[in-house]
């Protein structure tokens, strides 16, 4: 589809929604007009230093220890015959535990701070990389294992050569649905454990019942997970050429 064709229907959809909302009049649901209003009076201020820089910082330093920590292991159980079964059942135990119920857990070690926040966004963004990492590698070739193994490919040209370009795809595929999480944990632990982060300016402007501000904060990290996710793609777009025709 045509860029043009997506802001049409973008703008289409932002008048039906200030349409609405102004015939309901809900004080819950203010017309965009009004979080337009909040969000030029919040995030061009001392917010962006204090709060936004910092929520990005701590959401993409927590999703980058994610995906090293998952990418690492899980090539490494993927290529291992035994090793991925033998923890098999203590990754469906961790990986079922909602990380929102471990802040307490998180602010008891760390304290309130943001070693916290990465530590939570870590411990539930590494599980979508880790798996389809090690699914990924276990997918690799018989035919391109054995030229390998012929050619005497060095460990290192192995794993860089053979093993990641074919478990690429589904790496990015984890990276994808990890980077939501890691979004979404940041919010979370800055909501309940954070002196500064948009998570806790969300909070508050939901505690002070300054709803259009609440808003704006809503579709500031809206647009920060859609900036984040086009650069995610263009990274893949770039990585995985050669696997399009």
């Amino acid at each position: 589809m045509k860029t043009w064709l997506r802001v049409v229907v973008l703008l289409g959809a932002l008048v039906v929604w200030q349409l609405v909302t102004l015939a309901v009049g809900n004080p819950y649901f203010p017309p965009p007009s009004r979080i337009a209003e909040a969000a030029v009076r919040l995030w061009p201020s001392d917010h962006f230093l204090d709060d936004v820089l910092p929520s990005l910082l701590r959401v993409l330093g927590g999703w980058a220890a994610a995906c090293v920590l998952g990418i690492v292991a899980g090539v490494a159980l993927g290529r291992s015959r035994t090793a991925a079964d033998y923890f098999e059942y203590v990754f469906t135990f961790l990986r079922t535990l909602p990380p929102p119920l471990l802040v307490p857990v998180f602010m008891l070690i760390f304290g309130i701070s943001t070693e916290m926040e990465v530590a939570t966004i870590v411990f539930g963004a590494v599980w979508p990389v880790l798996l389809n990492a090690v699914d990924g590698a276990r997918s690799v070739d018989p035919v391109m294992a054995d030229t390998a193994r012929v050619f005497r490919f060095s460990r290192f040209r192995w794993i860089s050569g053979v093993v990641l370009p074919a478990a690429g795809p589904k790496i990015f595929a984890g990276l994808r649905v990890s980077l939501s999480i890691a979004l979404i944990l940041m919010v979370i632990s800055e909501a309940v454990g954070a002196t500064s982060g948009i998570g806790y300016q969300l909070g508050t402007a939901q505690g002070a019942a300054d709803l259009p501000g609440m808003w704006s904060w809503i579709a500031l990290i809206s647009l920060l997970g859609y900036l984040l996710n086009r650069g995610l793609l263009a990274v893949e777009h770039g990585a995985l050429a050669w696997s399009r025709p």
